[in-house]
């Protein structure tokens, strides 16, 4: 393959990872909006629409194994490619934990506390994809480091939003334990989603490690 048209096939994967990006961020948006307006209708869509992101990553993943075989690439154009591969797969789970938060919350009955705020956890969590996948276009290092460091605040909200649910339970079943098991299903589904939301932030960080490998051949984020 001519160096010329092997550039255009390195451009065309990652311009194709970051429209991966764009429909699972997609996903990702529906599915919270499903759970805020309990639309079960668009919270099918959101299930339905998974097959057509497994689609796109096994599309993809061909891509790669056919640039490593067929290429061999070197430097920086084997850290782009083995970074896009990782960045792939990280999105294809995104986009199953996508398809559980439109599950949990659609069939979630509970009122939840006011200190729980999931919409607030769900808007980190995508502004960190987001801001992952602006990195891996840009190779901006910095970025990198950023989403990084702000995991923590999702994390942390993530930790209070737990604590309140389980304070929550406890109080408002003033130790019955058949309330308790009564919703025990609600609360499950919420510490669920939560955790969903936090494996969801912390793909953005892979992401943005990979990132970071790929433009600076620097593993600070990789462990």
């Amino acid at each position: 393959m001519p160096r010329e048209q092997y550039q255009d096939s390195l451009d065309e994967l990652r311009a194709d990872v970051l429209a991966m990006g764009d429909q699972v961020i997609g996903q990702v948006e529906r599915s919270l909006d499903a759970a805020e307006r309990r639309d079960e209708s668009l919270a099918q869509k959101v299930v339905d629409a998974d097959a057509a992101v497994n689609e796109t990553y096994l599309r993809l993943e061909d891509r790669c194994v056919d640039l490593f075989a067929l290429q061999q690439p070197v430097a920086g154009d084997l850290r782009l490619v083995t970074a896009s591969f990782k960045i792939i797969t990280d999105l294809e789970r995104i986009g199953d934990l996508a398809v559980n938060l439109a599950d949990y919350l659609r069939t979630a009955t509970r009122t939840l506390s006011p200190e729980v705020q999931l919409d607030a956890i769900g808007e980190a969590a995508r502004d960190l994809l987001e801001r992952s996948l602006a990195a891996y276009e840009a190779e901006d290092a910095a970025a990198c480091r950023a989403v990084a460091a702000d995991d923590d605040e999702v994390d942390a909200l993530c930790q209070r939003a737990s604590e309140s649910v389980t304070r929550d339970l406890i109080a408002g079943t003033d130790g019955d334990g058949w309330e308790a098991e009564r919703l025990l299903d609600d609360v499950s589904r919420v510490l669920l989603t939560i955790r969903d939301l936090e494996r969801i932030a912390d793909h953005a960080v892979n992401i943005a490690a990979r990132t970071l490998y790929m433009t600076e051949n620097d593993p600070e984020l990789l462990y």
